[in-house]
């Protein structure tokens, strides 16, 4: 008898119109509340950007075009764990191509990747070496999109990374890379904790490196100037902006129960963190990103009814954060963009660090969505010496 629990079967998207019509309804009949005092980004989104964003989401979005350009991308569900897992699989034309695993965080999906992946698979025909090429596999998070909801607890960073390397012994590759951000870049490490033989080497970009200890003065001293001011951002984001993580890690139901219902609830909390982690800050977050693109991995979340789920997952991570891991040794690069702030020093408690890419100029938390090219270029150069 066929083992079901470990096929791959083919996977295309195809939301009912019904979801569609009722999503419009939804969007006609906004209520939006009434401004706060400014009506700026003090106090989250403003309403005024709010009501701009939900007329181009109900009058001018084309979900279906998405979905075609969505669909061109070979996709694929299994069962692992007794868990749903969605995932893009893009084999490059190049036969000795390395397999490497993207990981995406929250709140975003795996349309972070899109601009990221033909360079990857295909380098000749986007001006680089045949030799840089890679067999691209993108998975959705557990609870995320189409590989959400998840069915019971415990999925922290370890199971995920051991269901990835589980897909990655399913599709028939018994060495890859792995890369991620964000939660991706807790999950890509792991993966090399779990399969040591078989991972080639990590690139990560995002928070890495993060002191989770008090810095006193003599150690602050120590640091540099670059350093200094990631710790300082560091710092403002638990003071600033923490509330988010102890909403989701606390209340995710009663968050979901409020995002299952409202489009507009739903748009405004991931473009916040869209607006707060993209660069330069000051920037629309539709100006950076593209509006459609934006909008696009908002429906992923409504579609899929998977806001309260995804919060479950990224943020109920038991004893998964802050909790020192070991070193696997396997060759780690970082990148670190101009909104994120990974400290190198930190870093090498858990990673085996053989290459660290500062860019102080440009790109944010969302480093394929921001800057595909100078990212696309950071994995090659990592993974040149590894193959």
């Amino acid at each position: 008898m066929t083992d079901t629990t470990k096929s791959i079967r083919p996977f295309r998207i195809d939301i009912a119109q019904a979801q569609l019509d009722d999503l419009a309804a939804r969007l006609a009949r906004t209520r939006f509340g009434t401004p706060l005092p400014g009506d700026d980004w003090k106090t989250g989104v403003p309403t005024s950007y709010l009501v701009e964003l939900v007329a181009y989401w109900r009058d001018e979005f084309d979900w279906r075009a998405q979905e075609k350009s969505l669909n061109t991308f070979p996709q694929f569900v299994t069962e692992i764990d007794g868990q749903n897992i969605h995932f893009l699989h893009v084999r490059s034309p190049e036969p000795d191509a390395l397999p490497l695993v993207l990981t995406h965080g929250w709140p975003g999906s795996f349309v972070e990747f899109l601009d990221v992946i033909g360079p990857l698979t295909d380098p000749v025909a986007h001006g680089g070496n045949p030799a840089d090429a890679f067999h691209v596999v993108v998975p959705s998070l557990p609870g995320f999109g189409f590989s959400g909801p998840v069915r019971e607890s415990g999925w922290n960073i370890h199971r995920i990374a051991g269901a990835w390397a589980e897909l990655m012994s399913r599709l028939g590759y018994d060495r890859y890379g792995v890369q991620g951000g964000d939660i991706g870049a807790g999950v890509s490490p792991e993966v090399a904790r779990i399969a040591r033989d078989a991972v080639a080497g990590v690139h990560l970009n995002g928070n890495i490196g993060v002191p989770v200890h008090d810095v006193d003065e003599a150690e602050r001293a120590s640091l540099t100037p670059l350093e200094r001011d990631r710790l300082d951002r560091v710092l403002r984001f638990l003071t600033d902006e923490f509330g988010y993580i102890s909403i989701q890690s606390t209340r995710p139901a009663t968050l979901g129960a409020a995002l299952a219902d409202s489009p507009v609830g739903q748009l405004a909390w991931i473009v916040d963190k869209f607006r707060e982690w993209t660069h330069p800050r000051e920037a629309l977050p539709h100006d950076v990103v593209g509006i459609d693109r934006l909008l696009t991995n908002v429906m992923l979340y409504w579609l899929t009814d998977t806001a309260s789920s995804a919060a479950y997952v990224g943020y109920m991570q038991e004893s998964s954060w802050g909790t020192a891991n070991s070193v696997s040794g396997i060759p780690t690069a970082v990148i670190v963009f101009a909104h994120d702030v990974g400290i190198r020093r930190y870093a090498e408690r858990e990673h085996a660090i053989t290459r660290w890419t500062d860019v102080e100029d440009r790109g944010g938390h969302f480093a394929a969505l921001e800057e595909p090219a100078t990212l696309t270029a950071d994995i090659r150069d990592f993974f040149a010496g590894l193959r």
